[in-house]
């Protein structure tokens, strides 16, 4: 007898999901429709942050030096193991906070995972990566809900705290600012390359790395002067954030193509083919509202509309907050910090352009 054969293999957790990561979002278009027949809710004075620019977190001021920030944000599986997986949906779902410049103070673990098919071990691994993440910010996971779901799900509702009059936003760029982008491009092209066996050992630690580092610089950002406005990059891709950004602004997001860095293998991929269907989506969402779209590489642009997991954080910065705002990222660990761009008077709208 083959006793290879007949021992059980590990259960790929990408085979489970139809989608992963921040790719498994809907589309900006469909979000939109959805949006619109959503109810309004009443004015509350207190609610500093709500539906209105599609930001990163709701903000709720409880005094003159004190604000809630809340979010929630889970997804299906962006990679096969499953501590990683933990790690990656926590650090993707406490970057919500940090991009509005709050600290956090506790998360809740969203599970909904397929019981008769996954083996407990398997759920526990998962749910010890998040942990893991959630002991190196600081923060307790003090409590959940479970479900048992036809895919694998998992992700935290997180609680943080900021000052009122230090909450940054996605609306609130200034024309002249520079955008600054915090991480290298590509996480959903690589997640990609790993559903299709194509995703080598380096590529595999780029795209752990890179959706495992914690946003955490960004209370720090937000302390700065001149960081006008910040949100971070995720399912929509840079040109769906730079356009929430434009847009929450009233501004044109003028974006150089050339500039981000892009994670080790993702553009090699990329040039073959490997994309993720999201970016499709994302693309056929707003590019409408892209000016130069037609004048890239189809692989250039795909990585421009690739869904970032756990993504870099964007920034609107003060010509003069420039210099200080990027040594501090170096400082803190953000190596592929790049100016990829600069708002200015014009449609709220993106123009490409190939260098500044």
């Amino acid at each position: 007898m083959d006793l290879a054969s007949t021992t059980p293999q590990p259960i790929r957790l990408t085979s489970l999901a139809h989608g992963g990561g921040c790719g498994c979002k809907i589309a900006p278009a469909m979000l939109q429709a959805i949006m619109a027949k959503t109810p309004v809710a009443a004015p509350f004075a207190d609610l500093l942050v709500g539906t209105e620019t599609s930001d990163d977190a709701a903000v709720w001021r409880l005094n003159e030096s004190q604000a809630i920030v809340a979010t929630t944000d889970f997804f299906m599986p962006v990679v096969d193991d499953p501590f990683d997986f933990g790690r990656i949906a926590a650090a993707n779902a406490l970057s919500d906070i940090y991009a509005m410049g709050a600290r956090p103070l506790f998360a809740l673990a969203i599970v909904g995972m397929p019981i008769n098919v996954l083996p407990a071990d398997t759920i526990g691994a998962i749910l010890a990566g998040g942990a893991s993440v959630c002991a190196a910010a600081g923060i307790p996971v003090a409590g959940g809900h479970s479900i048992d779901a036809v895919e694998p799900i998992y992700g935290l509702a997180a609680v943080g705290l900021a000052r009122p009059d230090r909450v940054l936003t996605n609306r609130t760029g200034r024309p002249g600012d520079v955008l600054i982008l915090t991480k290298a491009l590509g996480v959903g092209i690589l997640s990609a390359a790993l559903k299709q066996d194509r995703l080598d050992p380096e590529g595999y630690e780029a795209l752990v790395s890179s959706t495992t580092q914690l946003n955490a610089v960004g209370p720090e950002l937000a302390e700065l002067a001149g960081v006008n406005a910040m949100t971070d990059v995720t399912g929509f891709g840079l040109l769906g954030h730079a356009l929430e950004m434009a847009r929450g602004a009233g501004l044109t997001a003028e974006l150089f193509a050339e500039a981000p860095d892009v994670l080790p293998g993702a553009a090699a991929l990329a040039k073959a083919g490997v994309r993720t269907g999201a970016s499709g989506r994302n693309w056929a969402s707003y590019g409408a509202a892209v000016r130069g779209g037609d004048a890239l590489a189809p692989w250039k642009l795909d990585l421009l509309c690739d869904p970032q997991t756990s993504g870099g954080l964007l920034l609107a910065v003060d010509p003069a907050a420039v210099a200080p705002a990027l040594n501090l990222l170096r400082a803190r660990g953000f190596s592929h910090s790049a100016i990829v761009g600069r708002l200015r008077p014009g449609p709220a709208q993106i123009e490409l352009t190939g260098a500044p």
